[in-house]
């Protein structure tokens, strides 16, 4: 059995120069060791088994051994990938803008549904149902959970609804996650949260969440799922092996991944490239982030 581990963004502790490793023909880089990066959009201990299962069954396919890193947060991923310490990752739709222009990651495939179809997921604004706000515009003077800088759903697009509809003066609690932004709002603790369909999919399903309890007052724009990329300086010839096996997985291969990104029933992956991912290098350029923002 190919060994798979889960490595905390403390060994990633990354100088601004690192290495970058390339594949020559059909060998696997790194040694024969394929570094796979995650960032943490759920508790990482909950994401362990399911990566499990994808980097098995993608080890499988490569040949080469699948060692798995749950780093510790946005940055930490796009820095791991432009220290050479990563051969593949996946991001967040958001993330992975930066991570193209910073680490130049390429997009190979994301997460389809049952009909093969390419799903997308939504950010979204919650308060108590007994709350007083019943649109965006009324959190004016209000305070507002979010997950974490450089979240796509759970920062940005938030952020950018806010700046939409003229809301300027919110007190923006930013809580580590979206599991910990659903639960600021659980706990009363803020007026209201971002908890975008994914997290509200996995809450419901566990039985974390009541939705009679709460009512959404925004809610964005279908954004794409997280696309899983590799690092563009490896060789081409490895590049279109990683894509070729991705796409070979099968679905119960990614149905425990799936199930966190709301993907119900799953397909196997499907390809995507960067003009998929557009609405967030538009996003990015409306808002002015900068690598510093993620």
């Amino acid at each position: 059995m190919r060994a798979i581990s889960v490595v905390l963004a403390a060994t990633l502790a990354l100088t601004a120069c690192g290495t970058t490793d390339s594949a020559s023909g059909g060998d696997c880089p790194n040694s024969g060791k394929v570094r796979f990066g995650v960032e943490p959009y759920e508790d990482p201990e909950k994401l362990k088994p399911a990566y499990d299962v994808l980097a098995k069954a993608l080890a499988a396919k490569l040949g080469c051994e699948v060692e798995l890193q749950v780093v510790d947060d946005y940055a930490a991923e796009v820095l791991a990938m432009r220290n050479g310490k990563l051969e593949i990752a996946q991001f967040g739709p958001l993330g992975y803008v930066f991570a193209s222009q910073k680490a130049r990651a390429e997009p190979l495939a994301s997460f389809a549904d049952g009909s093969g179809k390419l799903t997308s997921y939504t950010a979204g604004i919650w308060v108590a149902k007994d709350s007083p706000a019943q649109k965006i515009e009324d959190l004016q003077g209000k305070s507002l959970a979010l997950s974490s800088v450089g979240s796509a759903s759970g920062d940005a697009l938030p952020r950018f609804g806010l700046k939409k509809h003229n809301v300027s003066d919110v007190k923006l609690d930013y809580a580590g996650g979206h599991p910990e932004a659903m639960l600021a709002l659980l706990n009363g603790k803020v007026d209201a949260a971002e908890i975008n369909s994914q997290q509200l999919a996995t809450a419901k399903a566990a039985g974390t969440f009541d939705e009679t309890k709460f009512r959404q007052i925004w809610k964005s724009e279908p954004i794409p799922n997280d696309p899983i990329t590799v690092r563009g300086d490896l060789g081409q010839e490895f590049k279109d092996r990683v894509r070729k096996a991705l796409l070979e997985l099968s679905p119960a291969d990614v149905e425990k991944v799936g199930a966190f990104l709301d993907v119900t029933p799953p397909g196997p992956l499907v390809q995507v490239n960067n003009d998929t991912y557009q609405v967030l290098f538009d996003l990015a350029a409306t808002l002015g982030l900068k690598e510093e923002d993620v």
